[in-house]
């Protein structure tokens, strides 16, 4: 969803995404920023919503990030602060200690990685602001944090040069064929 809501003239179907609320707060807060996400063909499967999401790039703005949606997006803040990245105005995220202790401290480790692609961001015990900007190329540590490493490869996709993240293994353990789905709908990813 945010490739595509990023990277201009993207156009992205993805099927039978799981649409439980207490997992949307991802989608949430990308429509707060003004991502253009369209759902179609509801169903449930498994007892659960989904439904197809066709994700357009739209310019997103920075928004302050209410707390309330912290909870249901807790995995996908390191894609968050891509797409905040790449908005108008800065985003403010609070309440999202718990990234400080998942398999990477999340906060620090995206705020360091955005810092080396050239953006400014200010990080709080809680939280961090995320000034935009024209994302430079560097070298990213993942830790071995998957989702630190798919934020990168997504934020490499509108970066000036390359963008090289170490230590990405855990990502084909998490997520079998990220890299093929990725280049797939476009990414320019190495090995």
């Amino acid at each position: 969803m945010v490739a595509g809501s990023i990277v201009p003239g993207s156009e992205l179907r993805l099927r039978a995404v799981g649409l439980n609320p207490r997992r949307t707060g991802l989608l949430q807060a990308l429509r707060l920023m003004g991502a253009d996400i369209r759902e179609e063909n509801p169903a449930t499967h498994g007892g659960e919503p989904v439904a197809d999401l066709v994700v357009r790039h739209a310019p997103l703005r920075g928004i302050e990030v209410p707390e309330a949606l912290v909870p249901d997006m807790i995995d996908e803040f390191p894609a968050l602060f891509v797409a905040a990245a790449c908005a108008e105005g800065p985003t403010v995220v609070r309440g999202a200690a718990e990234l400080r202790v998942k398999e990477s401290d999340r906060l620090a480790a995206m705020a360091t990685g955005l810092r080396t692609l050239g953006l400014r961001v200010d990080e709080t015990p809680d939280g961090a602001t995320i000034h935009p900007g024209v994302l430079g190329t560097g070298t990213i540590e993942s830790h071995g944090d998957h989702r630190i490493a798919m934020a990168f490869a997504v934020a490499a996709q509108r970066a000036t040069g390359e963008v090289q993240v170490e230590d990405v293994a855990n990502v084909a353990t998490s997520f079998p064929g990220f890299d093929t789905l990725a280049r797939g709908a476009g990414f320019g990813l190495r090995s």
